[in-house]
């Protein structure tokens, strides 16, 4: 009998709070930047349910150099004009759709729009200051519009559905170039990118190395789950250090002993089964890491590979994960 008055009290406590619960919800809605000094120079929004920009009143806010609004809901770009000293604006997971209205913002050099529903790379132009540009898991088909953006140093664009590499003749200052897990089916176009120091091109549809012989100052190149029957195309490439062939059907290790600068091979599962092509690789001081696990020197070996492979390559620090 006497825990049912606790009971009744228990369950009219926790209707109250989930009426204040709801208050202090609808309060911090109205009051999302209450926090921030008008002088701020950094608004991080975080998962927020944000659904619209205008409603914050970020004019309020003239100093915003970083503005961050990852994991909302919003669909629009808007309300944006006045914060013409930002640097650094952060839409990623959002459901924008469409870029606009930023030409305003021509001090920005970090743009995201990462795990967003963007079909189109359109109205940048003015942002010629942007040295980072992200556009990760979209809609994009097709690489344009980028022509003035010449200080761009890293542009991602992974995971989209871009078949062609192609109008990045005037990005010469690009240092990173991520274009995995497209449907991308050849190198090319890529001369004038002679101050790319990383490539990321794995998961897409290309059977051949080639077309790199303009990236001299290439450091980083990742092909892993692709077509790749042969390594090859590495002649100009001098000063790469890492190389990811891993997941292809390459069943020789060639054509890398020239370069002399290369730090980690990755091989694994492909087809090398011959514990001789190591000998290949003894000459490279520089290399302290490869992985060929999946392959069948490892397969059908296992007892012993790992011994095998430190015989042929003294030099290593370490062989897959350990």
């Amino acid at each position: 009998m006497s825990e049912l008055p606790n009971m009744a009290i228990s369950d009219h406590d926790h209707s109250a709070e989930s009426e204040n619960e709801l208050e202090a919800t609808e309060l911090s809605e109205e009051n999302i930047l209450a926090d921030y000094d008008e002088d701020s120079d950094e608004i991080e929004l975080l998962h927020m349910r944000l659904k619209d920009i205008p409603s914050l009143g970020l004019e309020k806010f003239p100093n915003i150099k970083k503005l961050c609004l990852r994991q909302n809901r919003i669909a629009r770009i808007e309300g944006l004009e006045s914060l013409t000293g930002l640097m650094d604006l952060d839409f990623y997971d959002n459901r924008i759709s469409r870029i606009e209205n930023l030409e305003q913002l021509t001090d920005l050099e970090s743009l995201d729009f990462s795990f967003n529903t963007i079909r189109e790379i359109e109205n940048l132009e003015a942002l010629t200051r942007l040295k980072n540009l992200y556009f990760v898991q979209n809609k994009i088909s097709k690489i344009k519009n980028l022509d003035t953006l010449t200080d761009l140093i890293n542009l991602e664009l992974g995971a989209n559905r871009i078949r062609v590499i192609e109008n990045l003749n005037n990005l010469v200052n690009l240092e990173q170039l991520w274009l995995g897990k497209n449907k991308i089916t050849e190198l090319q176009n890529l001369e004038n990118l002679k101050n790319l120091k990383i490539l990321s091109i794995q998961s897409n549809r290309i059977t051949r190395i080639k077309g790199l012989e303009g990236l001299v100052n290439l450091e980083e190149f990742y092909i892993s789950h692709s077509g790749i029957n042969e390594i090859e195309g590495f002649e100009n490439n001098l000063k790469l250090r890492v190389i990811d062939v891993s997941n292809n059907y390459i069943k020789k290790i060639e054509n890398i002993s020239h370069l002399t600068n290369l730090e980690e091979f990755w091989a694994s599962n492909n087809q090398i089964d011959d514990f001789e092509d190591l000998v290949k690789l003894r000459n490279l001081d520089n290399l302290t890491t490869v992985y060929f696990e999946g392959n069948p020197i490892q397969t059908e070996n296992q007892t012993t590979y790992r011994l095998k492979v430190k015989t042929y390559l003294p030099q290593l620090m370490q062989i897959d994960a350990t």
